[in-house]
């Protein structure tokens, strides 16, 4: 089984900004088409067997994908798909709105990223999100590391602002975006030393030396077993990451550096990612 845990689901115009769009043509060397149509992503889900779709809510950086559009869009294909709702913690009606998207519309985990909404991940205001998704028992997927919004703060990107989340909510399954590049390495030993904290790869393979050196870190601090797959659609569709994760040791031909172990990369792939995340 092969589980994308990262996939976008957007409109634009409608619920991106233009700021935010003309500056995401710095995440690759290729433009990155944002308007992605209901049928659009169903056709590029049919490359895996289960994709997680993420609402957002970042006024910040000016992204409002509404998390009923999310929902009637998983009610296509609830077998396959699986709905996350958005959420700002600023927001004054924020556990009232978790509630409503899992117990009217069927969502089940949520979407924060404390860069684009501007927050401290161990700010009051987020604790309150932290323990209502503990209580639903929703996984949260963060987005942290850097990003291409000139006004998105850094300082908030670095997984490690994640530690005392961890510590004070052990039983909070909480997934890591993107390795948080460039911080892959405090990724790697956050995940190592919380059970419940795990880390996806999307945003990854079209940098192959940072992809590469990544997984060695991984597999040197035993932590292959904590990571999985996502694209981060429309950034990249699962083919082609598959493609591109497999390529990663050509970086290395004939160098006496190490490889990566093709059963690494398979695993990672194949990896029961909803089981981890208490989705199953």
């Amino acid at each position: 089984m092969i589980v994308d845990c990262h996939t976008h689901l957007w409109r634009y115009p409608g619920h991106l900004s233009d700021q935010f769009v003309k500056e995401a043509n710095l995440m690759r060397a290729t433009p990155v088409d944002m308007n992605i149509d209901l049928d659009r992503h169903y056709e590029a889900m049919k490359q895996v067997d289960k994709a997680i779709v993420l609402g957002f809510k970042a006024k910040h950086v000016g992204v409002n994908v509404p998390n009923d559009y999310v929902a009637e869009y998983v009610k296509r294909d609830p077998q396959r798909l699986i709905g996350f709702l958005g959420v700002e913690p600023q927001d004054k009606n924020a556990i009232a709105e978790i509630e409503r998207s899992v117990n009217k519309l069927g969502l089940r985990g949520i979407k924060l990223g404390p860069i684009y909404q501007n927050f401290d991940p161990a700010e009051k205001a987020a604790y309150r999100i932290y323990r209502k998704a503990v209580n639903l028992r929703l996984p949260i997927l963060f987005h942290m590391g850097t990003t291409f919004c000139r006004f998105a703060p850094l300082e908030y990107g670095n997984p490690v602002l994640l530690e005392k989340v961890a510590r004070d909510f052990p039983d909070l399954r909480m997934v890591i975006a993107h390795l948080a590049h460039p911080w892959q390495r405090e990724t790697i030993v956050l995940i190592r030393k919380q059970p419940n904290v795990y880390s996806d790869v999307s945003g990854l393979f079209y940098r192959p030396w940072q992809f590469y050196n990544a997984m060695i870190a991984a597999i040197e601090w035993g932590v292959t077993h904590k990571l999985l797959f996502g694209t981060d659609y429309p950034v990249a569709t699962a083919n082609e990451m598959i493609a591109g994760m497999r390529k990663v040791n050509r970086l290395v031909e004939g160098t006496g550096l190490p490889r990566i172990p093709d059963q690494v990369i398979d695993d990672l792939i194949h990896r029961n990612t909803l089981e981890l995340l208490g989705l199953a």
